[in-house]
């Protein structure tokens, strides 16, 4: 069994150290090497006939960013009135995606003998992009598949990972 739980991780390409965030009441971490930076809210281009999950393009520096609002992606209810996102971007195939949370976290180390394969409790749309988990102390850390994640954002079949 534990050989088993080991090759899992492996193929998850599970790391020990996650840049946290939070979107909702979910608690989800993406591998810190995935993540490029952290930004406050940034002005951005609404993009017409786009997915309902684009809430628009941000610009990073001269480089034009597609921004996915990651309560849409998950079917979470909308973030209250007033509520400003934060900006996570991430580095995929195709470039830098900001993906719009509720709250930064820190850069957390975790226990590699922790993880566990997402429960079957978790929304059907949570779970298609969880890695895996992680059991802290009080809460759940979501390992967020950060390809899946973007995928459908920005076009790209999200059954093909």
């Amino acid at each position: 069994m534990p050989e088993q739980e080991t090759a899992l991780k492996q193929q998850a390409g599970v790391n020990d150290q996650f840049s946290t965030f939070t979107a909702g009441d979910l608690f989800f971490g993406i591998d810190v090497l995935r993540v490029q930076e952290v930004l406050q809210y940034q002005q951005m281009t609404s993009v017409p006939l786009a997915p309902d999950v684009i809430e628009g393009l941000i610009n990073l520096r001269g480089h034009i960013v597609t921004a996915i609002d990651l309560r849409r992606r998950l079917g979470l209810a909308p973030r209250p009135p007033g509520g400003c996102p934060m900006n996570v971007v991430v580095r995929t195939e195709d470039g830098a995606v900001s993906l719009l949370v509720d709250e930064i976290g820190d850069v957390m180390k975790v226990d590699p003998a922790m993880w566990e394969a997402p429960p079957g409790n978790l929304d059907a749309r949570v779970r298609d992009m969880v890695r895996g988990v992680y059991k802290l102390s009080d809460r759940l850390l979501l390992v967020l598949d950060a390809d899946r994640a973007v995928a459908s954002g920005i076009g790209k079949d999200q059954s093909a990972n």
